[in-house]
């Protein structure tokens, strides 16, 4: 997250950083990062500033329940037990409906070949639909993985994002009230066609 953060604010972007209070407490996760960039970024210090935004919540689950209602699609890049967490959940709750905005895995020198493999053998099993292996879009890159550091990944997630869209995404897709709840109006609580 650092380096992708300390990239976007060096090209002059638009940095929102959803921090549970837990991290923002201990000062972020500066055993996990390198570099005093990445480990202010942890910290939430590089946040301060035009074009930037601290956003903190009480806990991990409202992170990413902000994060997802902040985004018009989730993109993964490889990572640690987090990301594997988010990029799972995220794809759950396209599975169940909660939203229905595409799900990115960036498989950088075949870092998510193994998952891929893993929600294959859950279709053959018979534990996930086959329709829902779709639910994750896997961006391979070049064949020659000598040339995956070359590659302009940002090129290919946001290629991906637009073939979504263009095959039949609609705009109300991206705005899902996550506090509606079946058969009921969000806004007072009402049940929807009751006089």
């Amino acid at each position: 997250m650092g380096v992708v953060s300390a990239a976007a604010i060096e090209k002059g972007g638009q940095v929102t950083g959803v921090l549970p209070y837990a991290m923002v407490a201990a000062g972020g996760e500066k055993e996990q990062t390198d570099g005093e960039i990445q480990a202010k970024i942890a910290a939430g210090i590089l946040f301060d500033g035009e074009n930037r935004e601290n956003v903190v919540v009480n806990s991990m689950h409202e992170r990413k329940l902000e994060m997802a209602k902040r985004s018009c699609g989730f993109i993964c890049l490889p990572g640690g037990y987090g990301t594997l967490e988010e990029l799972l959940e995220v794809t759950t709750w396209s599975q169940i409906g909660i939203h229905h905005k595409p799900v990115i895995a960036m498989n950088v020198l075949s870092y998510y070949n193994p998952l891929r493999e893993l929600i294959r053998n859950g279709v053959k099993e018979g534990f996930i639909a086959s329709r829902n292996e779709r639910l994750i879009i896997f961006v391979d890159g070049p064949e020659d993985l000598a040339e995956h550091e070359n590659f302009d990944w940002g090129k290919a997630a946001l290629g991906v994002l637009e073939q979504w869209r263009e095959e039949g995404a609609r705009s109300d897709d991206l705005l899902y009230d996550w506090t509606q709840r079946k058969g009921e109006n969000a806004s007072n609580g009402e049940e929807l066609g009751a006089a």
